[in-house]
């Protein structure tokens, strides 16, 4: 192993930044290519936190992203600024929701053309109004999407500033000042509709429709205007590919890239800091004028020896499949090919969602676990080696929502065996066979499927109780102590630069860019 990729080879650097993700692997490209000296110090023996791909099943040449999966709040700005070899895809089917109705299976194709979708809801709901009302809706959301992602990489306007930019007063109050659930109820009838509308808001986050937080109305904010249009791409090649780039791009600038390096302590007086890091041959230490931090608020307060942040929960379950082939559905309407590949929506009416949540809050597992499912493999083949693709083989990714991390510690091997189970069979009720029996099998004979609870993430990928935010995320617009670019801390030298920092959240780079122009604009006086 090099020195450039293992040992941070010399004692002082512009910069040093915590934590080799994606958002730390951009803060590094950008700072290298300013021509700023930069360290990047990672835990584990690679880079690409969790967005990584790999080939988690024995003796199958499948490269999975096995964590963070999908793409839309990447600004196309960093790929260019970067000069990334990286691809996205677009699905041209946004999503298939299975039901049953007068004792029928029927289901809401979304996608297609706009003639084929309107058809779609007429078939389910039996007349125009829940198209109209949808088209009206996604509408405003999407005049949304195309005034606020900008914003994300400039600094932080005020609320005011935002507002203003929004130039929609029913928009701004149907996301930032009531309860979602009010405008997905004044807008729909519908109750699988509202559910899919829903569904947005609750990725990661776990929250009721009326939650008087408004979490789940900033979670469905994020997930409505990532590229300016809400759409949610495939990486190609996997979201490995995205950090296999990025990782690229900072090594080729000049960045040091050293992994098996964790950090344990910073010091800082505000103008200098020390960064202390442990790794297999023992401790060394690190001086750098601005330190960034590529992990939590609780592990920024670890290190720095701040008083910690609240706790935070993730509420989701994480299931990658191999198939192979697709099962067949119930509804034979729609093509498994079709319906499979956008989002597959299971158990998420909008009365079964408030029901799976009310039963998690009591402390129980949902009776009707809610997930959604894609597969990868339909749009971007490249997943998979040619031998399984000539064979049909196909990936699926589920994503199980209202599970918080509470209901695991008990026994987290047996209630995630109970829940994958319970989640299966939600999926199982719309299929014209058991999913079972299209699971491929790995070199030992063993299903190809794994699943990862919330505190196996926290375990794997250090995200405080298991959240894939790092914690709630936050209004796009200027907090206290986060500073003009949002990434600020108590430290006017070590930055935020993680998922956990202000308009952080989801594979976006955009606090990694944040945190480097804040460094940048600093260094400039």
């Amino acid at each position: 192993m090099s020195a450039r990729e293992g040992n941070p080879g010399r004692r002082s650097y512009d910069v040093v930044i915590v934590g080799g993700g994606h958002n730390g692997l951009v803060a590094a490209a950008y700072l290298a290519r300013a021509g700023r000296s930069v360290l990047v110090l990672e835990r584990l023996d690679h880079t690409g936190g969790a967005a990584v791909s790999t080939r988690p099943f024995a003796g199958v040449d499948a490269r999975l992203s096995r964590y963070s999966y999908l793409v839309s709040l990447l600004p196309s700005k960093i790929v260019r600024d970067l000069g990334l070899d990286f691809r996205v895809r677009g699905r041209t089917i946004s999503s298939y929701t299975p039901a049953e109705r007068d004792g029928r299976p029927t289901g809401l194709l979304v996608g297609g053309g706009e003639a084929r979708t309107r058809a779609a809801f007429a078939r389910l709901t039996g007349g125009e109004r829940e198209y109209a009302a949808w088209r009206r809706f996604y509408g405003r959301t999407g005049r949304l999407a195309g005034r606020i992602f900008p914003t994300l990489t400039e600094p932080l306007p005020t609320r005011e500033e935002l507002r203003r930019r929004v130039d929609d007063e029913e928009a701004w109050r149907t996301v930032f000042e009531e309860p979602l659930g009010v405008a997905v109820e004044e807008h729909f009838t519908d109750d699988l509709v509202r559910g899919v509308v829903l569904t947005d808001a609750l990725i990661g986050t776990f929250a009721d429709a009326h939650d008087a937080s408004l979490k789940q109305n900033r979670c469905f904010l994020y997930h409505v205007i990532g590229g300016g249009t809400g759409a949610w791409d495939v990486p190609v090649g996997g979201m490995g590919a995205l950090t296999d780039a990025l990782a690229d791009a900072a090594r080729s600038a000049g960045a040091v890239l050293a992994t098996g390096h964790e950090a344990v302590r910073i010091d800082t007086d505000g103008r200098g800091a020390e960064v202390v890091h442990r790794t297999a041959d023992g401790e060394g230490v690190t001086a750098a004028r601005h330190v960034l931090v590529n992990a939590s608020p609780q592990a920024l307060a670890a290190l720095t020896g701040d008083t910690p942040p609240a706790p935070a929960e993730g509420a989701q379950l994480k299931v990658n499949m191999l198939l192979s082939r697709l099962p067949r559905l119930r509804d034979t309407s729609v093509d498994p090919r079709e319906a499979f590949a956008g989002t597959f929506h299971i158990a998420e009416g909008y009365a079964q969602l408030a029901a799976a949540h009310a039963q998690s809050a009591a402390g129980d597992l949902p009776a009707a676990p809610p997930s959604e499912i894609y597969c990868h493999s339909l749009t971007d083949p490249t997943i998979l080696g040619p031998d399984l693709a000539r064979r049909g083989f196909q990936t699926l990714t589920l994503f199980g929502l209202h599970t918080p991390a509470r209901l695991f510690e008990r026994d987290n091997d047996a209630v995630r065996e109970e829940l994958l189970g319970a989640t299966l069979a939600q999926l199982d009720a719309h299929l014209a066979e058991p999913l079972a029996d299209c699971l491929a099998t790995d070199a030992d004979g063993r299903p190809c499927i794994e699943a990862r609870t919330p505190l196996d993430l926290e375990r794997d990928l250090g995200l405080p109780g298991g959240h894939i935010f790092h914690r709630d995320l936050a209004w796009p617009y200027a907090q206290e102590g986060a500073g003009r670019w949002g990434v600020g801390t108590a430290h006017a030298n070590v930055l935020l630069c993680g998922a956990g920092a202000v308009r952080g959240g989801g594979v976006s780079g955009v606090p990694g860019h944040n945190a480097a122009m804040a460094v940048l604009e600093d260094l400039a006086g």
